[in-house]
């Protein structure tokens, strides 16, 4: 069972997210809030009776707290507690923001509600889902001479490792890039883990947006 919290300004967005995801068997909406200060506070509170959420859905422009303010403070508070962000706002800046501040995801508020829950889960297990389109936008924010200057970081990564990360910026899953390569999940875990570390990056959505920049390179 997954535990949610789900964070928006709109009643009628938190009632219905709500619903509809206790219609699936795998979810338990632990609380809701209408701003990032009042989620803090349901927190303590869940965090008291040792009931933390899983996963914080969590919207962006909202009064009091914003969202990106809430997740750095998610993120340094409750660590075990992995945000994913949905909202209508796409703009890079967004973002680029919500994810500095340790968003694991960014989906806007038109996905549909079978791959939202899919978004959910991944979370859940550590992975980076964003929404169509999301990724590009950030790679087009970037310096236009960036794939002229590729980090030593990527120069050593041996082929193995470069084959993956390809297929993390391809938006493969650990059991897909497993399938491709025919090895082991255990061995993709591994590789991600190390490729991460040498990078300098904190997760699969700054990897694949690495490999991206430096696409003509690898």
């Amino acid at each position: 069972m997954i535990r949610v919290l789900v964070v928006d300004d709109q009643n009628i967005v938190r009632q219905g997210l709500r619903s509809l995801l206790e219609m699936m068997s795998d979810f338990e909406v632990v609380g809701d809030a209408e701003n990032g200060q009042q989620a803090l506070n349901v927190l303590a509170q869940l965090a008291q009776a040792d009931r933390l959420p899983d996963v914080a859905l969590m919207d962006v422009r909202m009064p009091v707290v914003d969202g990106v303010a809430a997740t750095r403070a998610i993120a340094q508070q409750y660590p075990s507690v992995k945000v994913l962000v949905l909202t209508t706002f796409d703009d890079s800046e967004y973002v680029a923001q919500a994810l500095r501040a340790g968003a694991l995801g960014y989906l806007l508020k038109d996905t549909p509600m079978a791959e939202l829950a899919e978004s959910i889960r991944m979370v859940h297990k550590g992975y980076n889902p964003l929404g169509p389109g999301i990724l590009q936008k950030m790679i087009a924010q970037l310096p236009a001479n960036a794939a002229a200057k590729p980090p030593a970081a990527l120069a050593a990564l041996t082929p193995r490792e470069r084959e993956v990360l390809q297929l993390v910026a391809r938006g493969a899953s650990n059991a897909e890039i497993a399938r491709e390569l025919y090895i082991s999940e255990g061995t993709v875990k591994f590789h991600i883990t190390k490729i991460l570390s040498q990078l300098g990056v904190r997760d699969r959505t700054q990897a694949a947006i690495v490999a991206h920049s430096f696409a003509d390179w690898l």
